[in-house]
């Protein structure tokens, strides 16, 4: 089992596990954004997070919602369901300036 990557702790590009490193270490793992970006409009059960996930393996998606939570990104609500916290939202409201620039990046490739 790999270790979440967390500030502080040794992650990929980083002996020192400087802070950005650690963000892009943990939103880097296969799945992780699709899962925070399920999220982004409030809880979803696991069945739904399956479903709307296209291609994931439960096990997967498991995996990474454990390393979301333990990095503090996403907890659980007290029916089961995932949903984003504090920290999680505010990840959510900094890579939104990213997302307009892709839609700005998609309208301008469209046609090539």
């Amino acid at each position: 089992m790999t270790h979440t990557p967390l500030p502080g702790r040794r992650v990929r590009g980083s002996t020192t596990g400087r802070p950005l490193m650690a963000a892009l270490d943990l939103l880097g793992r296969r799945w992780a954004l699709r899962l925070l970006w399920e999220l982004r409009d409030g809880p979803v059960g696991a069945r739904a997070m399956l479903a709307r996930s296209e291609g994931i393996s439960s096990s997967v998606m498991y995996e990474r919602l454990r390393e979301l939570a333990e990095a503090g990104l996403v907890t659980r609500t007290t029916t089961g369901e995932y949903q984003l916290s504090d920290l999680g939202h505010g990840l959510s409201r900094a890579i939104a300036p990213l997302d307009a620039w892709a839609r700005q990046w998609a309208a301008a490739t469209a046609h090539r």
